[in-house]
């Protein structure tokens, strides 16, 4: 079987573990590229034709800017031909609640896709806040699995 694993990854000014951190490797960048080694077959990025923000605030308001335009970013690299792969493999971060936007425009060029989406909750910016307890934002995430298109 030939398999692709497509991912949208953000490096640099990122939540993880509680905090704001700096990532050289953005936390799907390493969950697809350990997808890929498993499930074999080649690794595809896929990035937006404009660089968003290295500031993870400054980026969450370009993102809720873009989900709320209903923007579709070009994609700085088309996918190409992909009739040779049977299964692809889609990685992506949950951004305000959903995909990032260029993960939108890569699935309306793209075939089926068997879905992996990482989350961190990042209630500390109130993308994805739940509710507010005094000072503390509190936040869920919630573990999906799908296919695009569904199955029937």
């Amino acid at each position: 079987m030939k398999t692709l694993t497509a991912y949208f990854s953000r490096r640099g000014m990122n939540y993880a573990g509680g905090k704001l951190v700096d990532l050289k490797v953005g936390n799907t960048e390493r969950a697809a590229r350990l997808a890929s080694e498993l499930a074999g077959g080649a690794l595809f990025e896929i990035r937006a034709e404009h660089e968003y923000p290295y500031d993870y605030r400054e980026c969450v308001e370009v993102s809720k800017e873009e989900l709320t335009s209903g923007a579709r970013p070009e994609l700085a690299v088309e996918p190409g031909d992909l009739s040779g792969v049977e299964a692809v493999i889609l990685c992506y971060p949950c951004w305000c609640g959903t995909m990032p936007m260029p993960v939108l425009r890569w699935i309306s060029r793209s075939r089926s896709s068997i879905c992996a989406c990482t989350v961190t909750s990042s209630a500390v910016v109130g993308s994805s806040a739940k509710r507010m307890c005094g000072f503390r934002a509190s936040a869920m995430a919630s573990t999906h699995r799908w296919r695009i298109p569904p199955e029937k």
